[in-house]
């Protein structure tokens, strides 16, 4: 094989490991705060985002086959959208804590999540 084939090769080779890598990776703008879904609600009905905010204290039900609470904005208590999760929950999910989520905007007020992320608990105490 002469030199010229061997760096084609080379470069394809790097390029396939380069898209490989990339498969699976989330590539949208980042997550929206419930204040900016509350902002342009029918703007964002329909479209699949990524949201995050505060479980609300007092919302959380659990019920066989569906999860729903709803998200407050961490600046405006006052700002919340109904959150309806039909999934594996995280084991550390629970009222007052932060949460990503994914999924569709259904109407101007809920939410139909189909991922939802909580942060890892800390080793660390104070």
């Amino acid at each position: 094989m002469n030199k010229k084939k061997k760096s084609l090769l080379a470069v394809a080779f790097i390029a396939g490991v380069f898209l490989i890598g990339l498969y699976g990776v989330d590539s949208s703008d980042g997550y929206l705060a419930v204040s900016e879904l509350l902002s342009d609600p029918q703007g964002y009905t329909g479209q699949i985002i990524n949201a995050m905010g505060i479980v609300e204290d007092g919302s959380l039900e659990k019920s066989p086959g569906i999860t729903s609470f709803e998200l407050k904005d961490e600046n405006d208590e006052n700002l919340k959208i109904h959150v309806n999760y039909v999934g594996d929950l995280p084991p550390n999910l629970a009222e007052g804590k932060q949460v990503t989520i994914t999924g569709t905007m259904i109407s101007e007020s809920t939410f139909e999540a189909n991922k939802i992320v909580t942060g890892c608990p800390s080793k660390y105490t104070e």
